[in-house]
């Protein structure tokens, strides 16, 4: 049996995090992952060039049950620290909107980097490695492998959440919690695309792949960036953003011209006689304004209509009602909503509350970010925090 100081169970960011900054202190440190490869959704990240941070995170950019646990570690490990940390390492970056950082080159940098701090700072390896059981000796964690038994008194959970299975995703985290007593929050997708009913997908399936600037709005959640028309609902930045807002049942309420007053444009145009559609898409896609009037039975000549209808058309235009019928699942979701209950943790030290030694970070924790780089943020200072503890 191999004795070590801490172990740490997943190799992803927040993993390799906590790992290189444990060996830092002189802690005897093993990072085990089920995977043969390392970091595969780094890899993937931010079309292979890994968003790695946001420089305008803040707590507000966070849900949880506890939406207060996420300040300490973000307030001590901020986006300036990990570009730091990029720097030293000679990798070129750059802005592309809203904050949002990306690697020049490869997300596969972020990964050689992690791995070289993890080396610099003697952490062993166990990969691939399967957990069989982990059991509790007095004060030491017992980890049974199909690479032997290793042993430590500091355990960290890092294997994330249930999102992107194709990459090894798997309730095991949930499941130590559980076998610890800690509460769970009920997982769900996370910024993920949403779908249609059938009555929905058959007045604007056809329109797969059509963009639309839009404002979104669900549950105090709004955000203002395109929408994409799938095959099977509605997609894009500001759909990925609400639906971790968005409960089954409820509906969302689309702005179709944020940046315009749909009754002034349609008053303007009102003396020609044009049908609705036709001056709506000299805003909007010329399809979806077609297909959009038809839907709500707007497609009287302007002329023809009362100020109250017309003021009525453009409330539609401004606060389209849609009522999702679920969401396309993990398989396309970025993020795992709900996980360990961060009331059982120190929002200090990530250390279960009712279990010392026993510590959960990364996506894995209810604490789950909006897009752009916040939660490869909470990866890192979730892990650093954790890492100066164990």
């Amino acid at each position: 049996m191999s004795d070590f100081d801490v172990i740490v169970i997943g190799a992803g960011a927040a993993g390799m995090m906590c790992a290189a900054v444990a060996g830092q202190r002189g802690r005897r440190a093993l990072l085990i992952d089920h995977a043969a490869k390392l970091g595969e959704k780094i890899r993937i990240s931010g079309g292979g060039r890994c968003n790695f941070t946001n420089i305008y995170c803040t707590p507000e950019n966070f849900l949880s049950q506890n939406p207060d646990f996420c300040r300490s570690a973000l307030a001590r490990y901020t986006p300036r620290d990990f570009i730091a940390l990029i720097e030293k390492h000679g990798i070129a970056y750059h802005e592309k909107k809203l904050g949002q950082l990306f690697c020049d080159e490869s997300a596969q940098q972020v990964i050689g980097m992690l791995r070289a701090e993890c080396d610099a700072s003697g952490v062993r390896w166990r990969m691939p490695c399967s957990v069989k059981a982990i059991r509790k000796r007095g004060d030491t964690f017992v980890v049974n492998t199909d690479n032997g038994d290793f042993e430590s008194t500091s355990l960290v959970i890092a294997t994330g959440g249930l999102s992107v299975p194709k990459l090894g995703a798997s309730p095991f985290g949930y499941k130590v919690a559980e076998q610890f007593s800690l509460s769970i929050v009920a997982p769900r997708p996370g910024l993920v695309p949403l779908a249609f009913d059938a009555d929905e997908l058959n007045r604007y399936g056809d329109l797969a792949g059509v963009s639309v600037d839009a404002a979104v709005s669900c549950n105090g959640g709004r955000f203002r960036e395109n929408l994409l028309f799938t095959h099977r609902g509605v997609s894009g930045p500001a759909i990925l953003q609400i639906s971790s807002y968005w409960t089954p049942g409820q509906p969302i309420h689309i702005d179709l011209m944020p940046e315009h007053s749909a009754e002034a444009i349609l008053l303007e145009h009102r003396r020609s006689g044009a049908l609705p559609a036709v001056v709506l898409s000299t805003i909007l896609p010329r399809r979806f304004a077609q297909q959009w009037c038809a839907a709500i039975g707007g497609v009287q000549p302007l002329d023809q209509m009362s100020d109250k209808g017309i003021r009525a058309l453009a409330g539609r235009v401004h606060d389209w009602e849609v009522k999702p019928c679920g969401t396309a699942g993990y398989v396309k979701a970025e993020v795992t909503l709900g996980g360990v209950d961060s009331n059982e943790l120190s929002s200090k030290t990530m250390e279960a509350k009712r279990m010392p030694g026993l510590y959960f970070i990364g996506e894995v924790v209810d604490v789950t970010g909006q897009l752009g780089g916040f939660n490869f943020q909470w990866a890192w200072a979730s892990g650093f925090v954790a890492g100066g503890y164990v």
